[in-house]
Parts: structure tokens; sequence; C-alpha cells
């Protein structure tokens, strides 16, 4: 339907990130930048499982408020999954990354055993 989809782990897309800003990569930080913040739908996976430090926090600070207030002048949506609950949200990251998680997305929980242990 011509949609674009981009689906990544919390680790890998703010450790990508950082090492484009570190030209640690050779991949147009300006192209990196558009496929995160203007990809049609961004499905960032296991948040909460990434260690953390300000350049990461202001990395994810920048992805979700730029994608709720439409900075990027494109109408996109965006699904994050985490173990943690909101309370641990608000703990782990910053008042303003909680504030918008809380505020701007719908919540729901999803409760059951785990699949992967299932399957043995």
């Amino acid at each position: 339907m011509g949609k674009t989809v981009l689906y990544q782990t919390a680790p890998v897309l703010l450790e990508n990130i950082i090492d484009y800003k570190l030209n640690k990569q050779k991949t147009n930080l300006e192209d990196i930048n558009k496929s995160v913040l203007e990809t049609d739908l961004l499905i960032i996976d296991d948040l909460g499982t990434e260690s953390l430090n300000s350049m990461k926090l202001s990395e994810l600070f920048t992805i979700i408020n730029t994608r709720i207030l439409n900075l990027n002048h494109k109408v996109t949506k965006t699904i994050i999954s985490t173990n943690l609950n909101i309370n641990e949200i608000f703990s782990k990251y910053e008042e303003r990354i909680g504030s918008r998680i809380a505020g701007y997305y719908d919540i729901y929980c999803f409760f059951g055993d785990d699949i992967r242990f299932k399957k043995r």
C-alpha cells in the first residue's frame, strides 16, 4: 500500500543513531534520521532493555517528540513495546519522555505465558 515500516529494538535503534552521529558508520546521518523520523510506522521493541546515557535519552526524546508533534510534516504512527509498567517508565526515563508516552499513547497490558517457553 506504499507505506513504510521500520521495526527495531530500542537498544539497536539508539546505538545505531549514536554511531551515525559519531561517524562510526558510513551511512548519511540525514538518511538515518529520515528513516526513523519519517517512516509511516515505527515499531520500537523492548524499550527498557537498552543501557542509557544522556545521548540516548536525547535521541529517544527526539524520536518520540518529533513523531508525536508531527514535526516531520507527515502523519506517522509509533508502536512501543516494553516490559516496563508506566511507573517504571517514569523512573527509568526523564519525565518529559514518560509524560509523552503516558499522554499520547494508548497503553495495553498483555498477560499470559511467554510463548517462547511454550515452544520447548
